[in-house]
């Protein structure tokens, strides 16, 4: 709550805020790219045995991809030929490997390292490496970041995905693609994990979910300009190249980039976050209210902030008390069935009988009203409303697919394209709501175990398309039920609406009715404090903090 005075103090949504929201948001665009590459990079084309002469009818079965005669079936070129001895030639694997169409992609790694019939599996397996690197980098990255500061991991990470993606361009073999899109993954994560605290820690409470929906926003246009830059750069290698080269920009600029001033009063470098928050006020226009703050106000402001973070915090807060064990056990759910079936319905576009850059561009557009609904119901009715009920109708429509015939293909896709608008929804929501939900000593920490489980739907989903081959409708009743499910745990979270961010665990875990009234509404509409903790209605902590916001702002306006 102190903290949320202070950014008023020094310009609230001003300049800084603006410029910075503007310089994390760009490389949200290519890590779109780079989460749906393979969509383009990996795709399948038509193939057919490679022969070293032109008389192919004679050595490939009619249709046949896979195989080849053993010996040439010359029969087979009379206008009525048939099959010989009423049985089919025998046939063998292809030596000489395969021919390609090439009208579509010029290159692709399956056209590259051979990625088919027998060795199909592996394109799928590359994508699961990118996953699990996404997995690991959620781990790591969100607990690093926790202890050494949001920035500097981030700048760390921004040139390692560059560093990744661009190596990913120029690999000489199939292992060493899958070892770079690995550490391109886990680069995603670190980028991922600290431009969301980032932003949301500089933000004042009435922005974070305006800013919140535009990072989200960035991630749309992404899926648009996706499908561009695959158009004009049909070989996968210049598409991998041009999708990486950016990051070394956004690399040099993020030194601009401000630490947390949250963060730094968390770890006990109050001096820091002075010196940070007087930058911010000049930034903004503020520059005499900043040089008012001192040190001695900021640790009289925050003296429990700066008192409570002295224990090193670990992932065992996450589920060490009552209230964040709850809303860790909700958030795994939620995670989990959000990604699990966004994927498993985004890096499929090959299954539909469209244009491969039309249907990109169909699962990007829906984005627009999916998220515009979501920021609306955000804002103005909740966040929990809006987690639920997203969920529960991305599930419906899934199963929906269930009962529609499989002929009517053009329902199925809309079917689809609803459910994935209401996934993107939900993680529109989510990551929102989920730095909203844990305090600053553990938000990064939290952050990461929510990208845990969200990389681990991601890595689960294209183990259930292989289900489909045994038992068709299995894959959509897994894939709707989980978001269903989800949507009713959902509702088990506390409600986050016009709420000061929280800073330590201990403001989670005192949270009740009295918390979840915004103490600014009380501030600013004059209620008396020794009225309402008379009748109970607030505790006596929350009246020191009221007291101390009321002192702290009676302080700076008379220096004023």
């Amino acid at each position: 709550m102190a903290f949320a005075d202070l950014l008023e103090h020094v310009g609230g949504m001003g300049r800084f805020q603006v410029a910075s929201t503007f310089l994390l948001a760009l490389p949200v665009f290519l890590m779109a790219c780079h989460n749906l590459l393979q969509n383009f990079t990996a795709a399948t084309s038509d193939h057919r045995c490679r022969l070293g002469w032109e008389v192919n009818g004679v050595w490939i079965p009619s249709g046949e991809r896979c195989r080849r005669f053993v010996t040439p079936q010359w029969w087979l070129l009379e206008v009525n030929g048939s099959v010989p001895n009423s049985s089919w030639p025998e046939t063998e694997p292809c030596r000489d490997g395969w021919t390609y169409d090439r009208s579509v992609f010029s290159s692709t790694i399956v056209t590259e390292w051979d990625l088919v019939c027998g060795a199909r599996g592996l394109k799928q397996l590359a994508q699961s490496l990118y996953m699990a690197g996404v997995l690991v980098g959620g781990i790591v990255f969100g607990g690093l970041s926790d202890r050494f500061g949001r920035r500097l991991l981030l700048t760390w990470c921004y040139l390692q995905l560059g560093a990744m993606g661009t190596c990913s361009s120029f690999a000489p073999t199939f292992t060493i693609y899958c070892l770079f899109r690995f550490l391109t993954g886990a680069a995603f994560s670190g980028i991922l994990l600290n431009s969301v605290s980032l932003s949301l820690e500089w933000m004042p409470t009435r922005t974070r979910a305006l800013v919140g929906t535009l990072m989200g926003y960035c991630y749309t246009a992404g899926q648009f300009l996706l499908a561009g830059v695959a158009y004009a750069l049909p070989a996968w290698r210049g598409l991998q190249l041009a999708v990486s080269l950016p990051f070394f920009g956004f690399f040099l600029y993020s030194w601009w980039l401000t630490e947390s001033a949250r963060w730094l009063v968390m770890v006990g470098k109050s001096h820091r976050a002075l010196k940070e928050l007087q930058k911010v006020a000049r930034i903004n226009g503020r520059r005499e209210e900043g040089d008012k703050l001192d040190i001695e106000a900021l640790r009289s402001y925050m003296q429990k902030e700066i008192a409570s973070p002295k224990s090193r915090h670990t992932v065992v807060d996450l589920v060490r008390t009552p209230v964040l064990c709850r809303i860790s056990c909700c958030l795994c759910f939620v995670w989990f069935s959000t990604s699990f079936a966004y994927y498993g319905l985004a890096m499929d576009l090959q299954n539909f009988d469209f244009d491969i850059y039309v249907i990109q561009l169909i699962f990007g557009a829906v984005d627009i009203p999916a998220k515009l609904v979501s920021i609306l119901t955000i804002t103005f009715v909740g966040r929990r409303f809006t987690q639920s009920v997203a969920l529960i109708l991305a599930g419906l429509a899934i199963l929906a697919n269930i009962l529609v015939p499989r002929d009517l293909q053009m329902l199925r896709t809309a079917l689809a394209v609803f459910g994935k608008g209401c996934l993107a929804a939900s993680f529109n929501c989510v990551f929102l709501y989920t730095g909203e939900l844990y305090p600053t000593v553990i938000r990064q920490t939290g952050m990461g175990l929510a990208n845990t489980m969200a990389r681990l739907g991601s890595i689960t989903a294209p183990l259930v398309k292989m289900v489909g081959e045994v038992f068709p409708a299995l894959p959509f009743v897994i894939y709707g039920a989980a978001p269903v499910v989800s949507g009713l745990v959902a509702i088990f979270l506390p409600e986050t609406r016009d709420r000061a961010l929280p800073e330590t665990v201990e403001e989670v875990e005192s949270s009740g009715d009295a918390a979840e009234q915004p103490i600014d509404r009380l501030i600013n509409s004059n209620v008396q404090v020794e009225k309402l903790t008379d009748d109970g209605l607030i505790d006596e902590q929350w009246t020191t903090e009221i007291e101390r916001s009321i002192i702290y702002r009676e302080r700076t306006s008379l220096r004023a």
